[in-house]
Formats: C-alpha cells, sequence, structure tokens
C-alpha cells in the first residue's frame, strides 16, 4: 500500500521516523512529508496563502515541509510530489492512506480540536483518502498533543509495532466523511489490545502569567496545567487508562448528521 506519512512534531521526531521504517519493513510504499520543525497544537491552520514555503529531501522518500500538518497533506497530494500529484499527468496511483503520527502526546476527546496530528488526518479525509491520526498518551491520559521535549520514558517501540501490526485494522474503521483517531497508552508492554470509543470531555486548566512592561503592554505567557477529563464508560480516555489502545470514528463536516446519512 502506498501512504501518506506526516506529523505535528516535526520531520525529525522519532514516532514519525521508527513508524516509517516499520511500514517499510512491513512492504509498505511510505512516502513521509512531515514539518520542518515542532507545529504542535495548530488544529487545521493552513499558511500557504502567507508565501511559498520549502520542501527539503531528508532522505529517499523522505521530505521536510516549512509548514503546518495540514499544509504537508496539501502540498504532498496537490503538486508538491509528483508521485503523489491528485491532478497530475495521468494522475497518481492513490494513496492507500494518510497516517498522522505517532505523536508525542494524548489527542483524546477534545483534543482534537487542537490538535495538528489530527488536522493532517482530516486533511486526508477531506481527499476521501482513509486517513488515521496516531498519538502516544504519556501515563495513559496527561497532554494534550504533547510537543516538544525530551523522548525519556516514552515506549515508542511497543506503540510503533502495535501501530504497525494493526494498521489493517484500523483503517478498516475508516468510513467516507470521518478520520480515525487512534491513542495509544505509554507501556513498555504495549497496548493490551484495541477498543472503539468515543471522544471524552476534556478539562483544560493552563493559566496565562501576565508582566507589566514598558509603554502600557502587558507580556503574556501560558502555564500549563494537567489536562483533566471525564473517563465514562466507554470513551477514550478511560480505555487509554485502562492501556487499551482507543480507536474513534470521528466526523469531519460541519454539517448536520442527518443530512449526510440521507447524503450517503
Amino acid at each position: 500500500m502506498r501512504i501518506l506519512l506526516t506529523n505535528d512534531d516535526g520531520a525529525d521526531s522519532p514516532g514519525i521516523l521508527l513508524l516509517a521504517e516499520a511500514l517499510r519493513a512491513a512492504g509498505h510504499r511510505v512516502f513521509m512529508v512531515a514539518p520542518a520543525s515542532d507545529a504542535s497544537g495548530l488544529s487545521h491552520a493552513i499558511s500557504f496563502f502567507k508565501g511559498s514555503r520549502k520542501l527539503a529531501e531528508i532522505g529517499r522518500d523522505s521530505y521536510s515541509f516549512e509548514g503546518t500538518p495540514v499544509d504537508c497533506v496539501i502540498a504532498a497530494l496537490r503538486g508538491g510530489l509528483p508521485e503523489l500529484d491528485m491532478d497530475g499527468a495521468g494522475k497518481a496511483e492513490p494513496l492507500g492512506a494518510v497516517v498522522s503520527g505517532i505523536n508525542r502526546g494524548a489527542n483524546l476527546g477534545t483534543d482534537i480540536v487542537f490538535s495538528g496530528t489530527a488536522g493532517a488526518a482530516r486533511q486526508g479525509a477531506f481527499y476521501g483518502i482513509p486517513s488515521l491520526a496516531l498519538s502516544l498518551a504519556a501515563d495513559g491520559s496527561n497532554g494534550a498533543d504533547g510537543g516538544s521535549g525530551s523522548d525519556a520514558g516514552w515506549h515508542w517501540g511497543p506503540a510503533v509495532e502495535f501501530a504497525a501490526r494493526r494498521l489493517p485494522e484500523m483503517l478498516g474503521r475508516w468510513r467516507p466523511d470521518s478520520f480515525v483517531n487512534v491513542n495509544m497508552p505509554n507501556r513498555a508492554e504495549g497496548p493490551l489490545g484495541l477498543e472503539r470509543s468515543f471522544p471524552a470531555l476534556r478539562a483544560y486548566r493552563d493559566r496565562i502569567e501576565a508582566v507589566d512592561g514598558e509603554g502600557g503592554c502587558r507580556h503574556c505567557s501560558a502555564k500549563a496545567e494537567a489536562v483533566g477529563g471525564l473517563a465514562e464508560e466507554g470513551s477514550d480516555l478511560r480505555a487509554v487508562s485502562l492501556g487499551m489502545a482507543s480507536l474513534s470514528e470521528i466526523f469531519i463536516h460541519p454539517a448536520l448528521l442527518e443530512h449526510v446519512a440521507r447524503r450517503r
């Protein structure tokens, strides 16, 4: 299968590099296009309209892109890479999937509103391509779109092995007008299994610290606090807290569900 692989942690993140290696070892043709630097928390932001962005080859079928996660998907599929250009001469061979991740940190419940990881998967789904967002949740539930930081204590190997092995099952849950969101617990033994779930309600307690400056200005900086949430039975938050990988099907369009159901 041909796979477009991206993320929001950046092209040098172990999550994406190890996953690319595992998917290629499994026989897939993987094209990696990831942000040149950390782009966490950018949701569905698009930066093309602010000027051109550089696409740089960093390895075989691997590229860094000076843009957002969504930019990476658009660039790869709409002309940046001739081999994937959906509108190119004769059109490119169809992709089997767009895979975003593996993210450093959870994208559970309402985290997906902010997540660049989820944004990239959503963009793939907009193009009608089976799309999957993958995240590794620290301590089962902490962190929203984890971002940069030390990789000490992150069990990438088991998460990558699980994702590569269960990829057909995960993508098998994909339906048009949706993407699949999977969160894996950060366990040395890997997830206990894969459980379908619904997105939990998350509670964010971040604070802004403001310091008065010259000219009446006020300098504001964010102080991140632990993210809470309601671990209801059947929720992704509960599944991950119990050592399971959660799988949720996320509707992508701001339209009435009844309308989409009638259209299908």
